[in-house]
């Protein structure tokens, strides 16, 4: 089988890869497409995965109109090229598109329901694979399985972290240190989303310092005053840092339900819902989602102070028991896609008729 995996964002480079490293050990032919944003190539290489870059993201709207048909083609010309059986992807209209235009199918998985989106591939796809978590139904095409994205690459049987990591931090094994991540709130579904000011990212980290290590993972540029806490270390390393952090705090959605899934306490800011870390927070008492009004800032700070103060082992064995609890209620995704594609669309009758199969892959 050939397969053509459509990556948007770093995550879904950590989305797919165990799927894409054991569908070649099963002797598939697989192909990454991407665009440039932040660490997706870098992601890639790490891994070893073939790939074509269609250049980088456009930013404006206009440009990402423009980008809508430039992509397109360019994926369309890749599928001319390598001949896929069947397409991947976390929602992406130039996969779908593509798929059509080949005549073969695109399997899209789906996790923030930006309608915007999903005007723009659902036509084109046949099937949409969401959470079974509380959310806004996509469409009649949507097969809900039990798990989040971040369990198919953060999932114990893949996932192992490394220790090291505190020696390259020059972090001491009993001391607290924070991960912050900010956004550069560039994609379509940030539009109108003012995120936090500089100047309440410099009083946050201030605060944060007094109680703990900081380390910044950023999108963008940052205020000079916050340069000195930047991460250093490489794009692959990102998910130690955030397993062996006592505290996750940032503008993003991804990390924060990434360190959920670690069993790291996390918390947010950011006026876009996100329905995967709701119910992580309402069901696991995971994470702590805020809006980012200077209010819901200083309510988020305030619950950063109050994790941080307590003692770093009772705070790391009460979200290990979370995280248990977590586990022990979804899947294994990695090994249900594998079945899902191997089988399509075979699977995609028998989820339909009978969804309760899923839990074969636990």
């Amino acid at each position: 089988m050939r397969i053509l995996i459509d990556i948007g964002h770093p995550a879904h480079v950590h989305l797919f890869k165990n799927f894409a490293h054991i569908m070649q050990q099963r002797g598939h032919q697989l192909l990454f497409t991407c665009r440039e944003k932040e660490f997706e190539i870098d992601l890639l290489k790490a891994n070893g995965f073939t790939y074509e870059s269609f250049g980088p993201k456009y930013k404006s709207i206009i440009g990402k109109i423009l980008g809508l048909l430039k992509f397109d083609y360019m994926e369309w010309k890749v599928c001319r090229k390598f001949k896929p059986d069947v397409l991947l992807s976390h929602g992406s209209m130039y996969s779908a598109h593509a798929a059509w235009l080949i005549g073969k199918p695109h399997i899209a998985f789906d996790d923030t329901y930006n309608m915007e989106q999903i005007h723009l591939y659902e036509p084109f796809t046949p099937v949409i694979l969401t959470g079974a978590y509380e959310h806004p139904r996509v469409s009649k095409k949507e097969i809900r399985y039990a798990g989040y994205h971040e369990l198919s690459y953060l999932h114990p049987k893949y996932y192992k972290p490394d220790k090291g990591i505190l020696d390259d931090l020059g972090v001491r094994p009993d001391e607290k240190y924070v991960l912050v991540r900010f956004i550069a709130l560039n994609a379509t579904h940030d539009i109108g989303n003012k995120g936090v000011s500089p100047q309440q990212k410099i009083e946050a980290v201030k605060t944060l310092s007094k109680y703990a290590r900081v380390f910044i993972s950023s999108e963008g540029a940052l205020p000079k005053e916050l340069e000195g806490y930047r991460l250093r270390t490489k794009p692959e390393q990102l998910l130690d840092v955030m397993a062996y952090a006592s505290l996750v705090w940032g503008e993003s959605i991804t990390i924060p339900a990434e360190a959920a899934v670690l069993g790291v306490p996390a918390l947010n800011n950011n006026n876009m819902k996100s329905w995967y870390l709701q119910d992580e927070q309402d069901n696991y008492g995971l994470c702590f989602c805020y809006k980012s009004s200077e209010e819901d800032l200083n309510k988020a700070l305030q619950k950063c102070i109050e994790l941080l103060s307590m003692d770093k082992q009772k705070l790391s064995e009460q979200w290990r028991v979370k995280r248990e609890k977590l586990l022990k209620d979804h899947i294994d995704v990695t090994a249900f896609l594998v079945w899902f594609v191997e089988n399509y669309p075979e699977s995609k009758r028998i989820m339909t008729e009978n969804p309760d199969y899923q839990y074969r892959f636990k």
